[in-house]
């Protein structure tokens, strides 16, 4: 079993947040998968950035972004 880094992106309305995590790579079917541990940490990024709280949602995300629409 081994295990590289990747990162995830998180969205919530206008907002999108940058997350490390490790994809463990393994033979069988459904790899690779996301440890339980990397799942709860996009979960609480999720949740921190849908209720506008941008502090926690920073302290597991790497970068936080606010989308802005052009005009066409």
């Amino acid at each position: 079993m081994t295990t590289r880094s990747t990162t995830r992106l998180v969205r919530e309305g206008e907002l999108v947040a940058e997350v490390e995590v490790r994809l463990v790579e393994a033979e069988g079917g459904w790899a690779p998968y996301l440890s339980l541990e990397d799942a709860y940490k996009l979960d609480d990024v999720r949740d921190g950035l849908r209720v506008g709280d941008t502090r926690r949602a920073s302290q597991l995300a790497r970068r936080i972004y606010r989308l802005t629409p052009l005009e066409a």
